[in-house]
């Protein structure tokens, strides 16, 4: 495996210095993109969309025709480990993701199996293999899963929710079931993570969506323990190249020092906590992601600007470790000129800032 032709990105996730600050954006092939809606007509199905790897493919690559990013994500979903372990998922207009078979009864919790990435999942290590082949070396590729409490949530309320209380009753009245459901899906996202470094990723994101509801105390237990064990079983290294890891736990800025000690190269950050003070909390253990809000996006270009500028500024000197994202994922309702402005402004902005710092 050689590295790409602009590996700023994994410069930057590995410490090493980069010729300027590298930008992808969270859910960077969506909704607010037109042709993106296009082809998502096309498939008849978000669903469909997910399954169907040249599909996948087609959407991966669309907002890098559109935008100069320094990294390429994988189209797909988190929710597609459950699937694959039979719960049924579906999608409803203005509900979003829902699950036929949750997790309600204890049998079911027992009878629970990681799947086979190679098997139940092998339309995503096809849409992985077929990514890496066209970007042909242009930037790299990442991969990404639910952590396993995020992917619990929805295995448990059976979708979305706004108090996640069916999944807290669980953690707090048995807490032996919900160790047994993160067991067994915290050993399929590892499988299934280095099976999509297996077919190209050259990068790996565990997203933890839901991790900041939880208490400090269940945090630790529940949500980052077993990210630990993720992290520690991940294949980190192919063909002669590091393959780093970030972890990113929406509204985990508490808890940074701990997230900075489980072994991940970095840290995605949400846009509640100062960046720079999120620097000095963890120093050079790990490299941070982020962390613009993404309302910012609804603003003017010189707004965007001065929003971005911001961002840089507080990092700080040198920008070394930094890749600069969101704090979540992009809003469909976005300008797709807003996110050419943002782009175009940290690309500029780092390189002055390189240059002066040299």
């Amino acid at each position: 495996m050689t590295r790409p032709c602009n590996d700023s990105f994994l410069r930057a996730l590995l410490k090493e210095p980069c010729p300027h600050t590298p930008i992808w954006l969270m859910r960077q092939a969506g909704r607010y993109l037109p042709e993106y809606c296009e082809t998502r007509r096309r498939a008849g199905s978000f669903l469909n969309l997910c399954k169907n790897p040249a599909l996948a493919c087609e959407v991966t690559l669309q907002p890098l025709a559109r935008y100069p990013l320094d990294a390429a994500i994988l189209f797909s979903d988190i929710l597609t480990i459950p699937d694959a372990m039979g719960l049924g998922l579906y999608f409803t207009d203005g509900e979003g993701p829902r699950f036929e078979r949750p997790l309600r009864e204890e049998w079911a919790i027992r009878d629970l199996s990681a799947p086979d990435p190679w098997d139940h999942l092998r339309y995503v290590t096809d849409a992985v293999a077929e990514i890496r082949r066209a970007l042909n070396g242009s930037v790299p590729l990442i991969g990404f899963a639910g952590s396993p409490y995020t992917l619990a949530c929805y295995m448990v309320e059976g979708g979305a929710s706004n108090d996640y209380r069916r999944i807290k009753r669980m953690l707090y009245e048995r807490p032996d079931l919900l160790h047994r459901i993160l067991t067994v899906t915290a050993q399929a996202v590892t499988a299934y993570l280095n099976a999509q470094i297996e077919a190209g990723a050259q990068a790996v994101m565990i997203f933890d969506s839901w991790g900041g509801s939880l208490s400090a105390a269940a945090y630790q237990e529940f949500s980052l323990a077993y990210m630990e064990r993720i992290v520690a079983g991940l294949t980190k290294e192919k063909a002669g190249e590091r393959i780093p890891s970030i972890v990113f736990t929406k509204g985990g800025g508490l808890w940074l020092e701990q997230i900075a000690r489980i072994g991940s190269d970095a840290i995605g950050l949400d846009w509640t906590i100062d960046i720079g003070e999120a620097r000095r909390r963890v120093g050079d253990r790990v490299a941070l992601q982020g962390n613009l809000d993404p309302g910012v996006l609804f603003a003017p270009p010189e707004t965007i600007a001065a929003e971005a500028r911001r961002v840089l500024t507080s990092y700080g000197a040198g920008g070394t470790g930094h890749v600069f994202n969101l704090g979540h994922g992009i809003s469909q309702f976005t300008p797709p000129e807003s996110v050419a402005a943002l782009v175009d402004a940290v690309h500029m902005m780092s390189r002055v800032k390189a240059g002066n710092d040299a």
